[in-house]
């Protein structure tokens, strides 16, 4: 089974990749919004996602694999929909990739972080992937 790709918001005043890395672990809570939820049900063990600063920073600025599935989220009404993911890092990028140098790339047009804005949860595909770590090689500038 092919591994998919992944790109989840946080907003770095509220949870930033330097705890995660920190932590060693994390639990992806909060998400309420359906296509965002759908998105962690999808998930596997294995996949790997981009962490993206929002609101602040607007940058994605590491790389975490997810390491358990779906489950109930803890912090939703009890007999909600709503789930979480469990993640660790894999590594910071070398440089991050900020929003506008996303939405300047023509190769990246398409990506869900800019057809849909305000999803904290969106897929990324393969050839996108590739594209964001190599621009992540280098500074932007």
């Amino acid at each position: 089974m092919a591994k998919s790709y992944w790109l989840m918001k946080s907003e770095p005043d509220a949870y930033p990749w330097e705890q995660l890395v920190r932590e060693g672990t994390g639990m992806w809570d909060g998400v309420r919004n359906h296509t965002a939820k759908l998105n962690l049900m999808a998930m596997k063990v294995g996949d790997e996602a981009l962490f993206y600063h929002s609101n602040i920073g607007k940058e994605c600025v590491g790389i975490m694999k997810i390491t358990e599935t779906a489950s109930p989220d803890p912090t939703a009404e009890k007999g909600s929909p709503w789930v979480i993911v469990r993640v660790a890092p894999v590594r910071a990028l070398a440089n991050p990739v900020t929003l506008a140098a996303i939405k300047a790339d023509p190769k990246l047009a398409d990506m869900d972080l800019i057809r849909q804005s305000r999803l904290s949860v969106g897929r990324v595909t393969p050839e996108e992937w590739k594209h964001i770590l190599k621009k992540s090689e280098k500074p932007e500038g």
